[in-house]
């Protein structure tokens, strides 16, 4: 009896050091645990079933399949982040620092290309540029192949670089002017304060965003599809599609994630151990004359907006007018639009509903369980929606068969894609909430769930809406796992603009791609007031 209660007393003091002598309770990390299994499920089975492919299959996709996926996949990506960059960051350069004509309206249509799902945009320009598109029928012959790399590349870096504008904008707004200001005391003349001081401290916005970009190109589905490019995605979903060879996808799969996970620890590893604080009294950043440059610089930014923004909208409307005469909000349109309304907005409200004990989790009780939870609970984020889908098929063919083929797929597969999102805004709302509200609470009988529903939920709700918001939005566009999972007849916006694109029946698919686009501003406002 003794050596048990001193098994339990260390075993309880174990408890309270992993904590800091302050632990939370069962109830609330419990929650929190499951939410992590859910969302580690996915990279387990991938990795599960790849290991069972046996070793010929390893070796065969090495020898042939393997080699063409990472050069093609790596050199798109390598091109579109560099590009997205060069572009995102000259263009919040030119809006937040200098005296670009405009510059308010700008900063905003410069955000918009944000809103447009990279495969609708993939769509206007193959109307356009296509074998049969509006410019053969102009020019008597197409100006060039769509078909190949560096239209791909194209594509991508116009949907793209609002990544790489978004953060930096966020972050020379908050630059202090006192470091330029020193440089150029010293002599240095503008053009290498630049190089020297300005874009240094930038480095952590043009990390943030270049992996951002990085993380996306990795994960595209549509556009790559759309324009025959091989990539890990595309051929993992035609692996599954086509082939129906589950241990080949989950072996691709695998080559995805680990590229992925590469890629998001080189990225820490850079900044890791450099520091970007500005510890000096803050000072607004001036504004610089372009002189002579004014002219050029609008002409870029107008060439960027038109090509970003304004083409896409243009070839939309005028298909989505031919396709409303010929009746295309009909019933159907009704019963798409219900369907994805439908499964994201379950998906939002169980995101937020299950970001909120990871949050509280995190900013109140930290240590090493709710770091690796916090960690695994991020992952999904990283993860292309081909891979989430193998992931969710196991889950329910295995465990929940009566719910297989059935919505309740796509609702997981998006709260696993996309509750990173809430986690992000549900955080950092809390992060301004002092946890002495919540030490009152629970002086005054509350258990820690209940100081969540009564002290932190009503405290933090705009925060919450917000996330709920954007994993709205996100669901919404998903194309890739809702290919894969949606039941028989169960059509969604996304998934018919890519049957009716694909089939050439552009009047039918443009209105579903504009009302898509329409209902994604309200988060890309959000957003733009936010930073």
């Amino acid at each position: 009896m003794n050596t048990l209660k001193i098994a339990r007393e260390q075993s309880r003091a174990l408890w309270l050091n992993i904590w800091n002598g302050r632990p939370p309770g069962m109830a609330l990390l419990t929650l929190a645990a499951i939410t992590a299994l859910i969302m580690a499920i996915p990279i387990l089975y991938v990795f599960l079933r790849a290991i069972q492919g046996g070793k010929e299959r390893w070796l065969l996709l090495l020898n042939q399949r393997i080699p063409e996926l990472m050069y093609s996949t790596l050199t798109l990506a390598f091109v579109v982040t560099m590009g997205a960059i060069l572009l995102g960051t000259l263009s919040a350069f030119l809006v937040v620092r200098t005296d670009l004509p405009g510059k308010k309206t700008w900063q905003w249509l410069l955000a918009l290309p944000l809103v447009i799902p990279p495969y609708v945009g993939a769509i206007t320009y193959i109307i356009i540029f296509g074998p049969t598109g509006w410019a053969k029928e102009i020019l008597g012959t197409a100006p060039f192949n769509i078909y190949t790399f560096w239209p791909v590349a194209f594509i991508l870096i116009l949907f793209t670089y609002p990544y790489v504008y978004l953060i930096t904008s966020s972050s020379l707004k908050r630059m202090n002017r006192n470091y330029e200001e020193a440089a150029l005391s010293l002599g240095l003349p503008y053009w290498q304060v630049l190089p020297k001081v300005t874009l240094p401290l930038l480095r952590p916005a043009l990390g943030a965003g270049a992996i951002l970009v990085i993380l996306y190109v990795l994960s595209d589905f549509g556009v790559v599809a759309l324009l025959r490019y091989p990539t890990f995605s595309s051929s993992i979903y035609f692996q599954i599609t086509g082939r129906f060879d589950r241990s080949g996808a989950a072996i691709l799969s695998t080559m995805l994630i680990m590229l992925t996970m590469i890629f998001i620890y080189l990225e820490h590893k850079t900044r890791e151990k450099q520091k970007y604080y500005q510890t000096n009294s803050y000072r607004r950043p001036s504004t610089i004359s372009l002189g002579k440059w004014k002219t050029p610089a609008l002409i870029l930014i107008i060439l960027i907006t038109t090509f970003a923004l304004l083409l896409p909208l243009s070839v939309l409307t005028y298909w989505s007018y031919q396709g409303i005469a010929k009746g295309a909000l009909n019933q159907n349109f009704l019963n798409y639009t219900l369907n994805s309304l439908k499964v994201s907005a379950l998906a939002a409200i169980l995101a937020m509903l299950l970001a909120l004990p990871v949050v509280y989790l995190k900013s109140r009780y930290p240590g090493k369980i709710t770091s690796l939870i916090d960690k695994i609970v991020y992952a999904g984020y990283a993860l292309p929606g081909v891979v989430v889908a193998l992931g969710v098929i196991f889950i329910f063919n295995t465990y929940l068969p009566w719910f297989y083929a059935t919505p309740a797929m796509l609702v997981l597969a998006y709260i696993i894609r996309f509750l990173p999102q809430s986690l992000q805004a549900s955080g950092s709302a809390l992060n301004q909430v002092s946890p002495k509200l919540d030490d009152a609470a629970r002086s005054l009988g509350s258990t820690p769930l209940g100081v969540i529903r009564k002290v932190t939920f009503p405290t933090i709700l705009p925060g919450i809406l917000a996330g709920g918001a954007l994993v709205f939005i996100s669901s919404l566009k998903e194309l890739p796992a809702t290919l894969l999972l949606r039941p028989a007849g169960y059509d969604t916006l996304s998934v018919r603009i890519w049957i009716e694109a694909s089939e050439g029946f552009y009047d039918m698919a443009a209105p579903l791609a504009l009302l898509i686009i329409l209902v994604s501003i309200l988060p890309i406002k959000w957003m733009l007031e936010k930073y």
